[in-house]
């Protein structure tokens, strides 16, 4: 089956989706709903994400040099779309998708209290991809529920086309 390289992205789903967040240099925050991540570093631990330039995400990242990745669980599904669908230039998505913003530990970046894991990461690089910027973050802080290790089967995976799955 002959797959259009337009849409090759889609053959490397089912992969985690995370909401990420992030804060400008007024305090304006924002999430953004992400399959685009992974590790990239054992030592220093390190993350990326791909961020689209036209996003509001893109700016705030780049002005304030950090996020945190939130691991949403399928309890969260409803949330996890509607941050993937409206815009942080014209919605708190905290206040539209009901999530609760808390402070991080290492990052002026805020957490979202609801996720089931959080990693406080601090921009470390950036790399120009098309129409994305890969933002690697190096990891400061990472926590998680206490019972993750049970609740990881419930980590929400995308599929693509709005469709979501868990193990």
């Amino acid at each position: 089956m002959k797959v259009n390289v337009s849409e090759v992205h889609t053959l490397l789903y089912p992969r985690p989706v995370v909401l990420v967040s992030c804060v400008d240099s007024k305090g304006k925050r924002n999430i953004i709903t992400l399959a685009w991540s992974m590790p990239v570093s054992f030592t220093p631990p390190m993350v990326a994400i791909s961020v689209g330039f036209q996003r509001e995400s893109y700016r705030m990242i780049m002005e304030s040099g950090e996020f945190v990745i939130n691991i949403p669980s399928s309890e969260l599904v409803k949330e996890v779309l509607l941050c993937g669908t409206i815009s942080g230039r014209n919605f708190d998505k905290f206040r539209e998708a009901g999530l609760t913003a808390a402070s991080a530990k290492k990052v002026r970046a805020p957490i979202i209290t609801e996720c089931l894991a959080h990693l406080e990461c601090k921009v470390e690089k950036t790399i120009e991809a098309g129409d994305h910027m890969v933002f690697i973050g190096r990891v400061l802080e990472a926590y998680a529920e206490k019972n993750f290790a049970e609740r990881r089967k419930d980590v929400l995976l995308y599929l693509g086309e709005e469709k979501f799955t868990t193990l």
